[in-house]
């Protein structure tokens, strides 16, 4: 790769980038999956650079908070087999949305930290990976 200071628009791009997957917790994700799509067809055209790197991390980034979103409403599955007691859905929908929520937050905070870490990186005309 080529680890030259990149000055050009896609540079600026990328922290675009960064910044859709930022504020795509608050538009239930579909910022994120605009980037993602730009991420893909601009891919070629930083091919050798900086950015590739970053372009890579934001892929790789969306793809693992899409994973944790999806486990995070699993247990809700549960629900259906609780039958007509209301009691043992009560309590299974209890567990279910903590759940939910505790890895929901989770990956919010990990996205917003991988996100940030890559404008400093970006900032700093460092790659993502070394």
């Amino acid at each position: 790769m080529n680890y030259a200071i990149d000055r050009d628009s896609n540079r600026t791009l990328t922290l675009i980038l960064y910044v859709l997957y930022i504020i795509a917790i608050f538009s239930g994700g579909l910022l994120a999956i605009v980037a993602l799509v730009i991420n893909y067809i601009k891919r070629d055209d930083v091919r050798g650079s900086i950015v590739e790197s970053h372009f890579t991390w934001q892929i790789r980034t969306f793809w693992w908070y899409l994973i944790w979103n999806i486990i995070a409403f699993v247990p809700f599955l549960f629900l259906f087999f609780t039958g007509e007691n209301v009691d043992v859905f009560a309590g299974v929908a209890l567990i279910a949305t903590t759940f939910c929520l505790l890895v929901v937050g989770i990956s919010w905070l990990w996205i917003v930290y991988r996100a940030i870490l890559g404008m400093i990186r970006l900032n700093d005309h460092q790659p993502m990976y070394q």
